[in-house]
């Protein structure tokens, strides 16, 4: 999500090695990516002992950006805390081998499990998928490294490349206003989310890279909370679109509604962050 205007901005000149498990695969569905200045793209697998060929003669590495994860909820549980456990642990073999202290980890607000208010780096982690206990897992497998550990713990996000044909609730109610369709809500529409624009979230990546305390988690994510709801309508306004809005569920009298929102004050007075990119324009960015 890189863009060049960003990447002019805060003068990014570093050698940048990409490593996917198929990188042409993946450029031929992403082309835009495959001509960007200093980006390297390369064959490699966190699941693999050695996480890339070659890697005993990879030096000069400042920092190890480690985002590798299975997203898919139906895949096997044994799977998700495979990519989480055993890849982590490859990385941190990866960053010892290269002479590489500094491990970015990009975290999930998964580890607090359900919460009914905006979590906090304070509070207790509960989570309860396994997405949510690997990325914990992992987290706690870099602090006991004893390497210079930098912990994300990212929640939405909204941007040009999102793909919107998988299960999102943002990009699927955009591709819906885009084809002409009604806004399907499944549910009761009273979840609350929030959604962080790409721009924002590459500055805070390098913020918390550059200036993140070791072993602190850092929340990355806007503090403006929408209902499911409220969503639809903010993406039917920003789009200009008249699609009809179903909302199938019934909301339960009293019943408190889920909240996947993070409280973000740390990295505001920490690291000096903010939300810049509205939601509504960040909508309008994306497509």
């Amino acid at each position: 999500m890189l863009d060049y205007r960003l990447r002019h901005e805060m003068q990014i000149d570093e050698e940048w090695i990409v490593v996917s498990r198929n990188p042409i695969e993946f450029l031929n569905g992403c082309p835009q990516f495959a001509h960007m200045p200093g980006v390297r793209f390369v064959v490699g697998d966190v699941l693999q002992g050695s996480v890339l060929a070659g890697d005993e003669n990879l030096g000069g590495v400042d920092a190890i950006i480690h985002a590798a994860a299975v997203l898919d909820p139906s895949a096997p549980e044994d799977m998700i805390l495979s990519a989480a456990i055993d890849g982590t642990r490859h990385v941190i073999s990866l960053a010892r081998k290269v002479g590489c202290n500094k491990i970015l980890f990009t975290s999930s607000g998964a580890v607090y499990g359900q919460c009914s208010l905006p979590s906090c780096e304070s509070d207790e982690c509960i989570p309860d998928t396994p997405y949510g206990r690997g990325k914990l897992a992992a987290e706690r497998l870099l602090v006991e490294s004893g390497l210079d550990i930098k912990l994300a713990r990212c929640f939405s996000f909204v941007g040009p490349h999102l793909n919107r044909r998988i299960y999102y609730a943002i990009g699927n109610f955009m591709q819906n206003c885009i084809d002409g369709k009604p806004i399907v809500i499944n549910g009761d529409g009273t979840p609350l989310r929030s959604y962080l624009y790409a721009d924002d979230l590459v500055e805070w990546l390098f913020a918390i890279i550059e200036r993140g305390e070791n072993g602190r988690p850092y929340n990355v994510g806007s503090d403006r909370a929408v209902s499911i709801r409220e969503l639809a309508e903010t993406v039917r306004a920003a789009l200009g679109s008249n699609s009809e809005i179903v909302v199938k569920g019934t909301p339960v009298p009293g019943a408190k509604p889920s909240v996947y929102v993070p409280n973000i004050e740390r990295a505001r007075n920490e690291l000096g962050l903010a939300v810049k990119v509205a939601l509504e324009d960040s909508i309008r960015l994306s497509v």
